[in-house]
């Protein structure tokens, strides 16, 4: 700090402490005007009830109308609209006689607007914990109407709730019959489709493909089967040829043996028949038809008295013995053959409707691709349907459980911890702070008011004013010096002022005192 800077600022202090009587009056002054306002203002008191937020402990649900404590500023935003209706205000203005002469010359509207304007409710920054406060001339009055609108807030929450409960539930099964009919219909829709392409679905397609292979591989089965029996039949067409060709041998052999000149008598057929029933029995049982009939002709030509001739065939027995054998053996060959066509003509019906079977199949299993796009674009919103459904049931059933607690009046709710009580000094105006004010006013006025009265003073008042106007430098300067008489002048001013000063003060600090003691000043 430079030399020049020095000066300036012990100027400014010397000015300030030689105008000590115009800051001291101002001063004094201020607090005089500023007592006058305090005690001309009316008196405000403010009464606050205390209350608590307390969540429910029965079955908590997520369709809990405050939906825990996040939506609880909501909630009191929303519960302080309420209670400051005009309808809650102007049963509490009636109630307790509020706001007479404003009543007489305003319309209800703005004395509302007046009484709304002293009513805050807002929360503490720490805990579920609310205040309610209301502002008023009279302290007894402001208490009863702050714990009636604390009263009235609770009831208000309680009426709000139960119908937000009693809304959410409607809308939740109004949204739910909605979400069911959409997606009955969705799902009918589904099944509708389902039903008519059953057979080409995608889930359907490895099941078709093993039937399809099951088809073909039974087609391949079938003509090896036909494949094997035709071979089967054209050699047992082989051997009944052969023992036709040995039957016809063996008879033109017996023949020969026998007398061919003359018929065949009732002895010589009874020889041929037993010798028949001989080789019958080698072959099949007692209850064969065959056996059963050959015996019958025995003894139909025994009951006649025929006996068995033989001594002419002796010769032919064996050669007829060996032409039965071949004709039946020949008669098996035939039955054989026939039961084979029989086998051949059913495979070849079952492979005749083999061929549709596999066609259909494939078409199947071609619309299998397309189908399972169609039922991609049928299905793509349905599991969202699905899950909306089943969250608007959830959603539901806890609607309903929310309000049969908000009706049975178990739910979250609010509670007066501390009520309000009678104030006892008034919350405005506030004493220390119209003191403060007055105070920091007048030392500013006062103070600004020498700095001005300073500026626009003209004359020099140091040598380097003198030389920056004049441009000569100053070689010495001579002090005022005051005569005898002008300093007994200066020092009796002086006296009174000090005296003066200090008399208005104690005056007016008795008057404070005064007024602090009567209750009228309430720091």
């Amino acid at each position: 700090m430079d030399i020049k800077q020095r000066q300036l600022i012990k100027k400014y202090v010397d000015l300030i402490l030689h105008s000590w009587r115009l800051i001291s009056l101002v001063l004094l002054v201020g607090l005089s005007i500023g007592l006058g306002y305090y005690l001309k203002i009316p008196k405000l008191y403010q009464s606050t009830a205390l209350l608590s937020f307390e969540s429910q402990q029965i079955n908590p649900a997520k369709m809990d109308p405050e939906q825990g404590r996040r939506r609880l500023r909501e909630s009191l935003a929303t519960l302080q609209e309420l209670v400051t209706s005009r309808t809650s205000l102007e049963k509490v203005i009636r109630q307790h006689s509020l706001y007479e002469k404003e009543r007489a010359t305003l319309p209800i509207e703005d004395v509302i607007e007046i009484m709304r304007k002293k009513i805050n409710i807002a929360p503490v920054r720490r805990g579920d914990v609310f205040n309610v406060s209301f502002q008023g001339a009279d302290p007894q009055k402001v208490a009863r109407v702050t714990n009636t609108l604390a009263s009235l807030f609770i009831e208000e929450n309680l009426k709000y709730r139960e119908e937000r409960a009693t809304e959410t539930s409607k809308y939740t099964e109004n949204e739910l019959a909605m979400s069911k009919k959409v997606l009955d219909a969705k799902e009918q829709q589904m099944r509708d489709y389902k039903l008519k392409y059953f057979n080409e679905m995608p889930e359907q397609r490895q099941s078709n493909m093993d039937q399809l292979r099951g088809l073909v591989e039974q087609n391949q089965g079938i003509q090896s089967s036909i494949q094997d029996l035709e071979r089967t039949k054209v050699l047992a067409l082989e051997q009944a040829r052969m023992q036709q060709q040995l039957a016809a041998l063996s008879a033109q052999q017996t023949h020969s043996a026998a007398v061919p000149d003359h018929p065949e008598t009732d002895g010589e057929r009874l020889y041929r028949l037993k010798n028949y029933l001989a080789q019958l029995q080698e072959k099949y049982t007692e209850m064969h038809p065959d056996v059963r009939r050959t015996k019958l002709k025995i003894q139909q030509l025994e009951a006649k008295g025929v006996k068995a001739v033989g001594s002419s065939i002796l010769g032919g027995r064996t050669s007829s013995r060996a032409s039965v054998a071949a004709n039946l053996e020949r008669q098996r060959l035939q039955t054989q053959i026939k039961q084979i066509d029989l086998n051949i003509e059913q495979l070849k019906k079952q492979q005749e409707k083999i061929p549709s079977q596999i066609e259909q199949y494939e078409k199947w299993i071609a619309a299998a691709p397309v189908r399972e796009a169609e039922w991609n674009i049928l299905t793509r919103d349905y599991n969202e349907l699905r899950r909306h459904y089943d969250q608007l049931v959830a959603n539901n059933l806890q609607a309903q459980s929310a309000e049969n607690l908000e009706r049975n009046q178990k739910g979250s709710k609010f509670k007066i911890v501390d009520s309000a009580r009678k104030a006892e000094k008034p919350f405005k105006p506030n004493f220390i702070k119209i003191l403060l004010v007055v105070v920091v006013g007048s030392l500013g006025l006062s103070v600004g008011a020498v700095l001005a009265f300073d500026f626009i003073d003209t004359s020099f008042k140091d040598v380097g004013e003198l030389e920056e106007t004049i441009g000569v430098p100053v070689i010495c300067a001579v002090p005022f010096i005051d005569k005898p008489a002008e300093i007994h002048k200066e020092r009796i001013v002086l006296v009174l002022s000090v005296v003066g000063i200090l008399a208005y003060a104690l005056v007016l600090g008795a008057v404070y005192a005064a007024l602090w003691m009567k209750g009228m000043i309430i720091i």
